[in-house]
Parts: structure tokens; C-alpha cells; sequence
């Protein structure tokens, strides 16, 4: 008789800790931004909300959401919560969905991806691509790729300025090493080096080989520059054809040198350090195998060598 009272007031002191613990952690009405980080798990969460002041109890909230199936629902984003609501109003809050949300932009992206990727994190329609691509002309290579915040009802302008501000905060204490490069060329190499590279390390070694190349006045002959060209947005990074290598095009780095016109694409932090401080060295060709490893050359030989080991041709 013992064991089963016991097992009842148990769950009598269980029920009225759940509760108290549901309740509001005061009467303070006023909204708190509340912001979930891509990856966040639900016990994580909780622990946010409850040392945010929000809810009473971390270990209450896990309890609910687990026991009703609902943390695989959580999205990541910014949300209106408030400390006068009770933990149930908060958690109808979470599960409404943000109103700021993460989106995520790579590194390599040409303005009409980024467009595209926008557009569609956002849930708007397509006048909010024609909008980001009028706003962002002649700013490609400068839209930097990183990891934002946005109101859903975020503008196609308002994405374009932060983008850029972003930019020029991460450029700001960069300085072309060599004398041969203005700030805007230094970009435009450095979104060569995103498409053509796959690896920190070896950025520094193509940066020094391209600024090789255009110190003797030898075309680059980079295949990302030519695919810029002849993308469309069926693909806007085709594997190139012969016939493409013979476009007459200012971006086509097989047939004319120097640099191309403009950036080909929006490159990260370590492909524009890499840009504005090139390594020195010898190499003068390189190529990647199949497997994605880059293999360098200081001569023609030695290059189509390499070209023949490791592509087979």
C-alpha cells in the first residue's frame, strides 16, 4: 500500500513542479528577440531561453517538446518571444516559425545564384530577383559570402547594402602586396581563385602563379573566367567545349590576356587574402587530377606531363 501512495504523491509533486515551472517568468510584456543558431538542439534551446530569462525552466521546456514530438520542428531564425508569456505561448511562438531567418551564401557564387538563393530562403517572388540583379550591378565580387540574418520581409536592396557593408568591413585592412594591382583587380583575381582553387593551401601558390603570368603578359587561361561567359542559368558553370576556349569574349583568358574585366564571382576571405598577398614562387601552370589534388609546373614540359600522368591526355 506504501509503494503505490508513494508512486501518487510523486507524481502529484511532479505535476505541480511541471506547473509552476510553465508559468510566466513575470509580467514584463515587452518582446525579446530570441535567436536559434542553424544546428541548435533542442536541449540547447531551452538552456538559451531559460538563462535568457524567457522561460522558467530548461529541463520543462525539454520535457514538453520532447514528450509531444515537436524538436525536430524547431527552426532556426530570429523570433518574438516574451517572459509574460507562459511557456506554451512561447513554444506556439517557436513553432510559427521566425520572423528573421539564417540563410547561408557560399563562397563562388556568381549575382544571379546568389539571386536565386535569396529569393527562395525568403519565400519571395520573382520581381525580388529582378530587384536584387538592378541593385547589385557591378558589385559582383563584392557581395560577400557568409552566413546572414534576414527579416522575411527583407528587401532585395536591404540584402544587396549588407552584403556589400559586409564586404567592405572584411576587405578593409586588405592592401594589395604587389605594386602591379589595384584594389579592383586584386578582387578580380581573388574570385578567379574561388572558382579555380579547392583548398586554403593552395591559393597563395595560384595567386602567385597568376600574378607570374601577368607580370611576362601570358594569357591566364583560366576555365572559370571562359565559364562566366558562356553560362547560362540552366547551368552558369557548364563544362566547357572547344569551341568555347574561341569565344570572343574580354573574359576569355585563353584568348586574350590579362585579366578578365570584372570579378567572375563573389569570393571569401581566404581566396582575397590570397589575392592581395600572392605567394612567390616559380610555378607557372598547375592542374587538379580527379581526385581534386592540384599539381604544379614551373615549365610547358613539366606541365603537360602532369597532364598526361594524372588526366590521361
Amino acid at each position: 500500500m506504501f509503494f503505490p501512495l508513494l508512486v501518487a504523491f510523486m507524481l502529484v509533486v511532479a505535476g505541480v513542479w511541471f506547473y509552476i515551472n510553465t508559468q510566466p517568468v513575470s509580467d514584463n510584456k515587452n518582446p525579446s528577440n530570441f535567436i536559434i543558431t542553424k544546428g541548435a538542439s533542442a536541449s540547447q534551446i531551452g538552456n538559451k531561453l531559460q538563462s535568457s530569462g524567457i522561460i522558467k525552466s530548461a529541463l520543462a521546456f525539454k520535457i514538453y517538446i520532447q514528450f509531444t514530438g515537436q524538436s525536430g520542428k524547431l527552426q532556426s531564425g530570429q523570433f518574438k518571444l516574451s517572459p509574460s508569456f507562459s511557456l506554451f505561448q512561447n513554444i506556439d511562438s517557436l513553432l510559427s516559425g521566425p520572423i528573421e531567418i539564417w540563410v547561408t551564401i557560399p563562397e563562388g557564387l556568381r549575382r544571379e545564384e546568389i539571386a536565386a538563393r535569396f529569393t527562395a530562403a525568403l519565400g519571395k517572388e520573382s520581381t525580388f530577383t529582378d530587384q536584387f540583379l538592378l541593385d547589385s550591378k557591378g558589385k559582383e565580387g563584392s557581395l560577400f559570402p557568409d552566413t546572414y540574418l534576414f527579416p522575411l520581409d527583407a528587401s532585395a536592396s536591404m540584402v544587396v547594402k549588407k552584403m556589400a557593408d559586409t564586404f567592405n568591413v572584411k576587405t578593409s585592412g586588405l592592401t594589395p602586396r604587389s605594386s602591379g594591382l589595384t584594389f579592383a583587380e586584386a578582387v578580380t583575381m581573388a574570385s578567379l581563385i574561388e572558382r579555380e582553387t579547392k583548398g586554403d593551401a593552395e591559393r597563395p601558390i595560384v595567386a602567385g602563379i597568376i600574378m607570374n603570368r601577368l607580370e611576362i603578359g601570358m594569357a591566364l587561361q583560366v576555365d572559370a573566367s571562359v565559364q562566366y561567359a558562356v553560362g547560362t542559368s540552366k547551368d552558369w558553370w557548364p563544362i566547357l567545349r572547344l569551341a568555347d576556349l574561341n569565344i570572343n569574349s574580354p573574359y576569355n583568358t585563353y584568348k586574350f590576356a590579362g585579366l578578365p574585366p570584372t570579378p567572375i564571382a563573389n569570393p571569401g576571405l581566404s581566396s582575397l587574402t590570397a589575392a592581395f598577398n600572392p605567394a612567390e614562387t616559380d610555378y607557372m601552370y598547375y592542374i587538379h587530377d580527379s581526385t581534386g589534388q592540384i599539381h604544379y609546373a614551373s615549365s610547358l614540359s613539366e606541365h603537360n606531363a602532369n597532364v598526361a600522368k594524372y588526366l590521361g591526355k
